[in-house]
């Protein structure tokens, strides 16, 4: 089992240096550090196949830290007649959740019945029966009116015959694209981020490797591989385009709002059609915050800008509360943080982003593997079918089969997690796999605490800026922990107490510290506050 030194404050330099010096093609060169390249780097690499996997920004960057964090079968999928859709991720959730408890867990969600409104009980219900007829587990049950109201006070209430409770399941998804790619690690695979691509490769009119640029030095080197493997989600046209191949992708932007949970508590993830549109919308618990989302709005286009919410979404948003919860009077001096990504959906004419499908596409252009489109959920058996289309481009490609397994279980038996409470241990296990005993090692005993007002502990941050491959104060504080979408102003109010952290563990001075925190004003300021 490998360690993840190539992560560590010098690691990426020799990792660079020793790319540099080879003239080996990789079996498998993965372009994009999301969740869909994450799965596809840990199936290769299982595979014993040679895996290096490159990201022009960060892991997790793009739409994999900017989902809504849910592990789900897709209910609304079935619904429009996508049966293969939904049961293929309904088995990969009830898989997800066996496998990675404390980082896939299983999450309640209601449905409100009013009367008169669609959708009614006994038709909601039957669609339930065939969903939990899937994941082979009745998780519905009906909520008397005076149940709900009791546990939900601030609810609409005219009207309000009940709700439908079923089950899905959440996740912290730039936690999950980590833990993926420690597991791609482990099986011998490199990752590195803010390597980008410069251009293909071709050789005999066939793709066979690309030129990568360090976007820190700018230094420039060729990678030959067997097989480039194009997982940049909604920017897979871009590589497509270099090659001739049409424009698939309809970039779909999604938006998210924070409130702090005691203005608004609740414990399910509320289901509510939009009294605008009738698109279904969650009010959720996540991180002990309550988050409303999502939008769904096509984008116009795709750059490498980060995207913010606009003001019709925002008003869009706390017009959907406010309909679910007249009595909480949420507006927008409530709104803690904001976040909004772009899904790539593969277009098929449909007259709404909407209404477009969400299972994956796969294309070969001229050797290049390009896949898009396709759930959070499913990204193990879109890797599996990946894998499938590059197969015949690599040579010594094994035979057998291998085990399904996407995470090595690990034990809470360790001595320094018996210190923490019950849920804090089985998310440190579920977080952080196989590093678990080295980040409790590496923690210094004040540093067991959590940062007040969130879940997350001093230690994470520690081992994230010395072991998680950190360039930049957003990569700590967007996507390895979420503080920046937990706390006021991005979490910069504790600036004091990460300053020593990072200038220890990544070696900043004050100079680099200062530049890391107004890159990180701005980001939080354009990108994650309210509009304008």
């Amino acid at each position: 089992m490998s360690s993840n030194d190539d992560w560590s404050r010098n690691g990426r330099q020799q990792v660079l240096k020793r790319l540099r010096d080879s003239s080996e093609p990789v079996d498998v060169l993965v372009i994009g550090g999301g969740i869909t390249g994450a799965g596809i780097a840990r199936e290769a690499a299982r595979r014993g196949l040679k895996t290096l996997l490159v990201e022009r920004q960060d892991f997790a960057w793009g739409t994999s830290s900017r989902s809504s964090k849910m592990v789900h079968g897709g209910l609304r999928y079935m619904a429009a007649g996508d049966i293969k859709t939904t049961l293929h991720s309904v088995h990969e959730r009830e898989r997800l959740m066996k496998e990675a408890p404390g980082l896939v867990g299983r999450m309640n969600y209601m449905m409100a019945h009013y009367q008169g409104h669609f959708p009614g009980r006994f038709a909601f219900n039957l669609l339930l029966f065939v969903y939990d007829l899937f994941a082979g587990h009745k998780y519905r049950r009906f909520i008397d009116k005076k149940t709900l109201t009791a546990m939900n006070p601030l609810i609409r209430q005219p009207g309000l015959t009940g709700g439908t409770q079923f089950s899905d399941a959440v996740t912290d998804d730039a936690r999950l694209v980590m833990r993926v790619l420690r597991e791609a690690q482990n099986d011998g695979a490199v990752a590195v981020n803010y390597l980008g691509v410069v251009r293909l490769l071709t050789e005999n009119g066939r793709v066979s490797g690309a030129e990568l640029q360090d976007t820190v030095s700018g230094e420039v080197f060729r990678q030959p591989a067997q097989v480039v493997i194009n997982a940049t989600g909604a920017w897979a046209d871009t590589l497509r385009g270099t090659l001739g191949g049409q424009q698939k992708i309809r970039p779909a932007r999604g938006s998210h709002i924070v409130i702090a949970a005691e203005r608004l508590p609740v414990k399910d993830s509320f289901t509510v059609l939009h009294p605008a549109d009738k698109r279904p919308v969650f009010i959720y618990p996540w991180e002990g915050r309550t988050v409303i989302g999502t939008t769904d709005l096509d984008n116009q286009g795709i750059s490498d800008c980060e995207v913010g919410i606009s003001q019709a979404e925002l008003d869009y948003l706390l017009t959907l509360v406010n309909y679910q919860f007249p009595a909480a009077d949420i507006s927008a001096a409530d709104v803690i943080a904001s976040w909004a990504g772009v899904r790539p959906l593969v277009a098929s004419g449909a007259g709404s982003s909407s209404a477009e499908k969400r299972d994956h596409s796969i294309w070969n252009d001229a050797g290049l593997i390009s896949v898009s489109g396709g759930k959070l959920t499913t990204f193990r058996l879109i890797a599996l079918d990946v894998l499938a289309a590059a197969r015949s481009s690599i040579a010594g490609y094994p035979a057998e089969k291998f085990a399904q397994r996407v995470f090595t279980p690990v034990s809470q038996a360790e001595p320094a997690l018996q210190l923490l409470p019950q849920e804090q241990r089985e998310k440190f296990c579920g977080y952080y796999g196989v590093d678990v005993k080295p980040l409790l090692q590496n923690a210094r005993p004040e540093e067991l605490t959590p940062v007040t007002g969130t879940r997350t502990l001093w230690a994470e941050l520690r081992w994230a800026a010395g072991h998680e491959a950190v360039l930049h104060l957003d990569d700590l504080l967007l996507r390895r922990t979420r503080l920046g979408l937990l706390l006021p102003d991005g979490g910069l109010q504790y600036a004091g107490d990460i300053q020593p952290i990072c200038q220890q563990e990544l070696g900043w001075d004050d100079e680099r510290w200062q530049q890391e925190t107004e890159r990180y004003r701005q980001i939080i300021g354009q990108y994650y506050s309210l509009p304008g």
